[in-house]
């Protein structure tokens, strides 16, 4: 195996860990989830639908935004969160390529 796509690889799990570690907790996978379903909801209205506390769902809301997953659209005093993931996706999407590549 080359070095150099060794590096990259290497590379790219760095670049992508924030999103990893994001994605990988089933709390947030609900949570994405429930995104899925609309164009931007509130904290209320993903508590209701996941069964979480609000507090746990600012906790979860935090980790996703700063992994660049999730967004806020603020409409004064109310806060929208919808996802956002579309290059962080592509960029992960370009990691499994190359570990598919690796294990040929």
């Amino acid at each position: 195996m080359d070095q150099d796509f060794e590096n990259q690889i290497m590379h790219e799990f760095k670049k992508n860990q924030s999103v990893l570690i994001a994605i990988g907790n089933e709390t947030r996978q609900a949570i994405l989830i429930t995104l899925a379903q609309g164009s931007g909801m509130r904290v209320g209205e993903i508590s209701t639908n996941t069964h979480l506390s609000r507090p746990a769902i600012s906790h979860h809301l935090k980790i996703l935004k700063d992994a660049g997953i999730v967004s806020v659209h603020k409409d004064g005093t109310k806060n929208f969160y919808r996802i956002d993931a579309k290059n962080k996706m592509q960029s992960l999407r370009d990691l499994v390529d190359d570990v598919i590549k690796l294990c040929e």
